[in-house]
């Protein structure tokens, strides 16, 4: 059997779907956060000759006057939109003029952070320039917490070994500033540094971290210093009952001394370290007028669009233009249209999401997260009509400033546990009874997993311990043996 090779034409019926570019850039306007639409809005009237802002409203007696005034006073500079159009939008020196006025918004300075703390400690202290140069190594490998990220070792071998890149000839006994760093030297100046501010810096592992804080605070011969040097594995994982035996006093005083222990700073670092700049700007607004929750778009300082009147009317006379100027005319109207629809479609399409959110969690609004009803993107979606991935667009990175504080608009979906009497409660409203139980249970019989499936069990919520073991790590509770007070 022979194989026929080569090339065939031949002609095939097939159906298959192709996506308007338009409607991608409408998905990613959905997408789009407030700050972000507000830039891309700009954006866009920089490109595109037949958008302009929409000014407020006046009225008929406040325009004549200023009409007649134009028409006594014509602005020898004023720009032959038209003599633009034909040019293929080139504006000249107007709108390089225009672009020099833009707006940036300002950028935050650099603050100082731990590296910058600990190195004006360094610099104060009566230090050769060797010690100096091995202390910034040491410091450089701080991290924000406040522990040193590699070893001794790595330190200095990495120390050395940039120096000799750079020339340097070693001198044993001759100069001592010459001479390579050694282990104790970097261990030496680590106790310096470990001395500094804030207590525990430069600590290697959590151990080493808390009896530095407890060496600063003058407790080095108390039980809770000797707790953590010689019991720390027996601490992590309060087994009080052992420690009693081994130091032959009661399972009480230990856990008095590990309470002393728990209120040191695991990560001294932080306190340092720069605050992020994480600022919200809320998309929508509910708000309790009358006892109603009404929802309202937070896009008053949006840009609001409408199409330029001047370039619409000379775009009407189509006998003017031609080639590249008629498809250039035709195309930047079509795509001015086609944003003014799309943003007000956005705008509806959030409203809708919203209102239908406030009518479903109206319980969550007044009384609480455990009254959070269990909700789908596919629920909203077949509610108002659109696809799920619509839905999806429309919350995400979306934020609601209500009654309860700003919330991201993913925080009122969540799946759902049955009950007795029929209805769902949502998995968040359950991590909150859970959370609210063990925050009220008796310090010296900590609820187990069993028991919370029970007391849940009474309220109608049907719920698996493996859940509730689940959640509560969730919530970073620990187990109830770890929770146990004596």
């Amino acid at each position: 059997m022979s194989i026929r090779t080569g090339l065939f034409q031949g002609t095939q019926l097939r159906q298959e779907m192709k996506i308007n570019p338009r409607l991608y850039q409408a998905m990613d306007l959905l997408y789009m956060p407030l700050l972000d639409l507000q830039q891309h809005i700009k954006q866009e009237m920089l490109n595109n000759p037949f958008l302009e802002l929409e000014e407020p409203q006046v009225t008929e007696e406040e325009t004549q006057p200023v009409e007649k005034e134009k028409e006594k006073e014509k602005d020898p500079d004023e720009i032959d939109w038209e003599e633009i159009l034909l040019d293929g939008f080139d504006a000249g020196g107007r709108r390089a003029e225009y672009e020099e006025k833009e707006y940036f918004e300002p950028v935050s300075v650099e603050t100082r952070d731990l590296y910058d703390h600990l190195h004006d400690q360094l610099v104060l202290l009566r230090l050769s320039p060797r010690q100096v140069l091995l202390g910034e190594e040491i410091i450089g490998n701080i991290d924000e917490d406040g522990y040193l990220t590699c070893s001794l070792e790595d330190v200095i071998t990495g120390l050395n070994g940039w120096l000799t890149d750079h020339g340097v000839d070693w001198v044993q006994e001759e100069d001592e500033s010459l001479a390579p760093f050694t282990l104790p030297d970097a261990e030496q100046l680590l106790r310096v540094i470990q001395a500094f501010d804030p207590p525990g810096i430069a600590a290697r592992n959590l151990r080493e971290c808390l009896l530095l804080q407890l060496e600063d605070a003058g407790l080095e011969d108390t039980l809770a210093c000797r707790v953590v040097r010689d019991f720390y594995d027996q601490l992590i994982n309060h087994r009080w009952s052992e420690i009693s035996k081994e130091l032959g006093i009661s399972a009480r005083e230990v856990q008095a001394a590990t309470d002393a222990v728990a209120k040191l700073d695991p990560k001294p670092g932080l306190k340092y370290a720069a605050p992020a700049a994480n600022y919200i700007t809320p998309d929508l607004i509910v708000d309790k007028i009358d006892g109603e929750y009404l929802v309202f778009l937070n896009d008053t300082s949006l840009p609001r669009l409408k199409l330029s009147r001047a370039y619409r009317e000379i775009a009407r006379d189509k006998a003017k233009f031609k080639g590249e100027n008629k498809e250039f005319i035709s195309s930047k109207l079509n795509s001015a249209n086609w944003m003014i629809q799309a943003i007000e479609q956005r705008r509806q399409t959030m409203l809708k999401v919203m209102n239908f959110i406030v009518d479903r969690q109206r319980e969550f609004f007044e009384k609480g997260v455990q009254y959070l009803k269990p909700l789908t993107l596919r629920e909203v979606a077949e509610v108002i009509n659109m696809h799920e991935s619509t839905v999806s667009r429309v919350t995400n990175e979306k934020f609601v400033q209500t009654p309860r504080g700003v919330l991201p608009l993913k925080f009122f979906f969540s799946s759902g546990l049955s009950t007795t009497s029929g209805e769902d409660v949502s998995a968040r409203g359950i991590k909150a009874k859970i959370q609210k139980l063990v925050a009220d249970e008796e310090a010296r019989k900590p609820l187990t997993d069993q028991a919370i499936v029970n007391i849940l069990k009474d309220e109608g919520i049907q719920i698996a311990r493996r859940t509730v073991a689940k959640y509560r790590d969730q919530l970073g509770i620990l187990s109830a043996r770890m929770r146990r007070r004596v």
